[in-house]
C-alpha cells in the first residue's frame, strides 16, 4: 500500500517558491516517499526533531532545503513547513512554526 503525502496550504506554498533545484528535489523525496514509505527518510534525507515532529532534508545547487512533517494513521505523511535553510543550526522559529501548523490539524 502506497503513503500519500499532504501538505498544509501554507507548506504547498513553500514548495512552490523554493528555487527550481531545490523545489525538484524535495518533489523526488516525496515522490520517493510515496513510493517507499518513510524509510525513504533516512538519514541523511530525514531525522526526528522532537516528539512527532521529523524533517525531511535536500540539498542542490541553490543551497539546503527542509521540510518538517508528521505522520498520520494509514500511512499519510503531512508536511507542515518549508524553507531554505541558511544557518547551521535550524532557527527556532521555524520549529515553533511547524508545532503551531502540527496543532491546527490536530
Amino acid at each position: 500500500m502506497r503513503w500519500v503525502v499532504e501538505l498544509v496550504p501554507m507548506a504547498a506554498q513553500e514548495l512552490a517558491d523554493l528555487p527550481p533545484g531545490l523545489r525538484g528535489r524535495m518533489l523526488r523525496l516525496i515522490a520517493l516517499v510515496e513510493d517507499y514509505g518513510i524509510a525513504a527518510l533516512s538519514a541523511p534525507h530525514g531525522r526526528q526533531i522532537d516528539g512527532k515532529l521529523w524533517e525531511m532534508r535536500v540539498i542542490a545547487a541553490e543551497g539546503i532545503a527542509r521540510g518538517f512533517y508528521v505522520t498520520r494513521q494509514g500511512r499519510r505523511l503531512i508536511v507542515l513547513h518549508v524553507f531554505v535553510k541558511k544557518s547551521q543550526a535550524t532557527p527556532p522559529r521555524r520549529i515553533e512554526l511547524a508545532r503551531q501548523r502540527m496543532k491546527d490539524i490536530d
